[in-house]
């Protein structure tokens, strides 16, 4: 199914020319508009009437989320406040927030592009859409809540209640679509079993899930607990969330809507263009942003790129899944470390619930990583020896994964913090 079929299977010379057109538009855009660029650009002696092909792209600065945060909250606007008809902010977490605005016609390409991304992943007017996302400053919820409503679909904008009353709600309302961070929806499908509901008695069909990285491991379980189909999906705040790109029916990488935005993959150290099938850094030039158009934004996003067809007949590259955020990988003792690769070897496990924490350390000046798992009531009330033995179990599989050795502690069931919002699945303690 495709929501633009004709703009989503777009030839790709007639792809490549609409780029440049637009890439040419958004430099003099930029230039004019925004003091941040145009300084950068002066700097560096880049005429932006000089653009003649896609591969001028190399020549324009790189932006980073420190250059929007210095420009909070109105500096990096390219249209005038009165031409603003949304402003909201990243969460702000590891520091100052970004703002970010839309002008009516930046909601109008959201809205299509939301929307192109739930009808690839199934859903259409006839589905009941639940958005488990928190409504607020952040922008994925309203995203999504957009697309639906453009296709069509019913939508309970139900936000980040507590989860026995997303339970209730799929009940009573026969929600359809569930949208949330694919870590809730396990929380939720552990509500489900706790309150002794049949999943099969509810009329769930699909998860379109994003927000944060999340394995194999974790849709399978998804698909298993929640009998659903899910999909991915990718944005951010900064870009557009939703709506940068989505996974189809066949769920072999996501496609990009790169009719709205042009993705480079590079080397996070050196910044150098990476081949494709390399992971590196995803880096995103938005294309007919008005309100906040942005050069060459480091996401901080691992990825890869795909080029080959997709069997839907979609002509956009695609990306694989986000593996991780450079500033979430894990550095010890020599060795980087992903979250999902420690999620893809728990989920594998007989026994362990799918919450787990990652507490980092240093004792006597060396790295140590302890790995928090919840584990089901007999494994963890089980006998000294046997507990032993499925603990050495687990650090074993991790050892093989990773590189390293870890420690594993069993926690009971309910014991890590839930959240309708992203997963805090790394928590480090150390100090130089």
């Amino acid at each position: 199914m495709y929501w633009e079929g004709e703009k989503e299977c777009i030839n790709r010379e007639a792809l490549k020319q609409l780029q440049l057109e637009r890439l040419q538009s958004t430099v003099l855009r930029v230039y004019m508009n925004v003091p941040f660029y145009r300084k950068k650009f002066d700097e560096l002696r880049i005429d932006p009437d000089a653009f003649r092909s896609l591969g001028d792209l190399s020549k324009l600065p790189f932006t980073s989320k420190d250059d929007l945060r210095m420009s909070y909250p109105y500096g990096m606007f390219a249209v005038p406040l009165r031409e603003v008809v949304r402003v909201q902010a990243s969460s702000g977490t590891t520091g100052m927030p970004t703002a970010v605005g839309y002008t009516r016609n930046d909601i109008k390409n959201w809205s299509n592009l939301s929307a192109r991304i739930l009808v690839a992943g199934g859903v259409t007017q006839n589905d009941i859409v639940q958005i488990a996302f928190d409504y607020g400053l952040f922008t994925g919820a309203l995203g999504l809540h957009y697309g639906a409503e453009r296709v069509g679909a019913s939508v309970i904008p139900i936000s980040g209640v507590n989860t026995r009353r997303q339970v209730k709600i799929m009940q009573d309302f026969k929600t359809t679509a569930l949208m949330c961070t694919p870590s809730y929806a396990l929380s939720i499908a552990g509500t489900i079993m706790e309150m002794g509901i049949n999943v099969n008695s509810l009329s769930l069909k699909y998860g379109l899930f994003g927000a944060e990285p999340w394995s194999e491991s974790m849709r399978h379980e998804l698909q298993e607990k929640l009998k659903i189909v899910a999909t991915d999906n990718y944005g951010l705040s900064e870009v557009m969330s939703p709506g940068v790109a989505g996974e189809c029916s066949e769920r072999n990488g996501l496609h990009i809507n790169e009719d709205h935005f042009l993705v480079e993959v590079v080397d996070p150290e050196t910044l150098e263009p990476l081949p494709e099938g390399k992971t590196g850094e995803l880096v995103i030039t938005t294309l007919t942003k008005e309100a906040f158009p942005v050069i060459r934004f480091r996401t901080r996003d691992l990825t890869s790129l795909i080029t080959e067809p997709c069997s839907c007949g979609r002509t956009f590259v695609r990306m694989n899944k986000v593996m991780g955020r450079t500033d979430d990988m894990i550095k010890i003792r020599g060795i980087t470390v992903f979250p999902s690769q420690i999620e893809s070897v728990l989920f594998e496990i007989e026994g362990i619930e799918p919450h787990y924490q990652i507490i980092l350390e240093r004792k006597a000046a060396v790295d140590e990583m302890t790995v928090l798992v919840e584990v089901s009531e007999s494994i963890f009330f089980d006998q000294v020896r046997k507990q032993k033995d499925f603990i050495e179990k687990i650090k074993a599989r991790l050892a093989s994964e990773i590189g390293i050795s870890v420690e594993v502690k069993p926690v009971e069931k309910q014991t890590i913090e839930r959240s309708g919002g992203k997963a805090k699945r790394v928590v480090d303690n150390r100090t130089l």
